[in-house]
């Protein structure tokens, strides 16, 4: 007996060419599915009583394994295209990046190292210019697919700290950012990850540079020292607020601290002039984080950081290895995406966008944008003209929050749940700093998916009694 024979864990036979045939079938159907089932979250108890032990040392074959998704795992889980997904930031991946997606995993590339994946890389580098371009950041200006935001933000805040430590006085230091506290919580979190200080400008509006400008003449000589980065939002995911970009950009070049703009949700407002100009001051930043799993119809995960000088990331991020050697090789050499961001091991996440950018095109990406505008505008008028309902402030990118006259907390929150679990919408509610420093409770739309019609809006609306 040979070791194929003996390990059939990669054989190719009739029950793997059957299972592929059924599995293309289901992914055929839910590409094409223009209503699917919300689904609704079950516990970690009721979903093993559906289920029982599914990892066993026999196996329990794919046709049950695949049965078993399809009947109770899938359900329990909410899908973020759905056009009555408006909670947090939704997704609406296009079509044709989620069939790009099975080919990307389907073609088993390793894409840290040029040597090992070019062709991807190229086309990944293809829809990271036409990124780029929207920030107008000048050349050298480029960047990578990451993760998402977070592993964004932190490969361009490490890049800005180790940047700081070339001075001989930062050595050793405990560097500080500054941001407002209505960015993402991912900065105080990625703070934690690389043991750096985050200072917060309390502004539930737009950060502007005269703030930024006092906070930082308040800070104590030692403080000050220790500031490398500024991190302004481009779109704040609760409320789609842009801050002073450019007056930041003036303040951070004087000061001469690094300025970062979290733009993983707003970014994708730069395709359209309607809103491009919003972001004035984006092209002077240091670096930018863009999610095109986000606004740009990629499917699940994929984020972006660019920055104005590559080549600072590359000293902060490039690792060194003997097996690793020969990808510096010249007989290797290209764009290494590994040498730009936190992580070795990479799939090539930018592939669905590439693809999805070449079939449809940028105009196709202009449209379906300003789609999710427009559903924010026509959402903001109809709030107005209900007699029980109103703004808690002016609809900004996608975002809109308002209130229901009377509700409480719990009223919002049962409302979530009675929709959620009845498969209509998933609408969450949020909170916002009101004038007199307290906190009200309120509801969130977040529009992305252009298929959110103007008879959904109104169904939402309609449930609140």
């Amino acid at each position: 007996m040979t070791a194929k024979q003996q390990h059939k864990l990669h054989d190719i036979d009739i029950n793997l060419i059957e299972m592929t045939l059924d599995i293309m079938k289901y992914v055929i159907s839910r590409i094409t599915d223009t209503d699917p089932q919300l689904g609704y979250f079950q516990s970690s108890e009721k979903l093993k009583e559906l289920v029982g032990e599914t990892i066993t040392p026999k196996g329990i074959g794919g046709e049950r394994a695949f049965d078993l998704w399809k009947a109770y795992l899938a359900p329990a889980c909410t899908v973020i295209d759905h056009p009555r997904h408006l909670a947090f930031v939704p997704a609406a991946p296009s079509r044709a990046a989620v069939m790009f997606d099975l080919v990307t995993s389907a073609s088993s590339i390793h894409g840290a190292y040029w040597m090992e994946g070019a062709g991807g890389i190229f086309a990944e580098n293809q829809a990271m210019e036409w990124l780029v371009s929207l920030t107008g950041m000048p050349s050298p200006a480029f960047g990578v697919f990451t993760s998402g935001g977070t592993a964004a933000n932190l490969s361009a805040m490490v890049t800005a700290r180790e940047n700081w430590r070339k001075s001989p006085d930062n050595k050793n230091k405990k560097g500080i950012l500054i941001t407002s506290s209505g960015a993402h919580s991912s900065i105080s979190a990625m703070g934690r990850v690389m043991d750096a200080e985050v200072l917060m400008i309390e502004s539930e509006e737009e950060m502007k540079a005269s703030d930024l400008q006092i906070f930082i003449n308040n800070l104590a000589p030692e403080v000050r020292s220790r500031v490398f980065g500024v991190v302004a939002t481009g779109g704040t995911t609760n409320a789609g607020i842009i801050d002073d970009l450019n007056g930041i950009a003036t303040v951070c070049a004087k000061e001469k601290i690094w300025f970062h703009v979290d733009a993983a949700y707003g970014g994708g407002a730069l395709v359209t002039p309607k809103t491009r100009h919003l972001f004035n001051g984006i092209k002077f930043a240091d670096s930018v984080t863009i999610d095109p799993h986000k606004w740009l119809f990629s499917p699940y995960d994929c984020g972006a950081v660019i920055y104005k000088n590559p080549e600072l990331a590359k000293e902060a991020h490039s690792q060194e290895g003997s097996y690793l050697e020969i990808f510096k090789d010249e007989g290797a050499d290209g764009f290494n995406p590994s040498d730009y961001q936190i992580q070795l091991t990479r799939r090539l996440r930018g592939l669905p966008l590439w693809f999805s950018l070449a079939m449809h095109g940028t105009e196709m990406y202009e449209k379906a944008i300003n789609r999710g505008l427009e559903l924010a505008e026509i959402a903001g008028r109809k709030i107005e003209e209900h007699p029980d309902m109103e703004l808690v402030r002016e609809p900004s990118l996608s975002c809109v929050l308002f209130r229901k006259k009377g509700w409480k907390p719990d009223d919002y929150r049962n409302w979530t749940y009675n929709n959620h679990k009845k498969g209509y919408a998933l609408v969450t509610p949020t909170k916002w700093k009101k004038k007199d420093k307290t906190y009200e409770t309120c509801a969130r739309f977040c529009f992305i998916n252009p298929d959110t019609s103007i008879e959904d809006i109104e169904g939402i609306l309609a449930t609140m009694v």
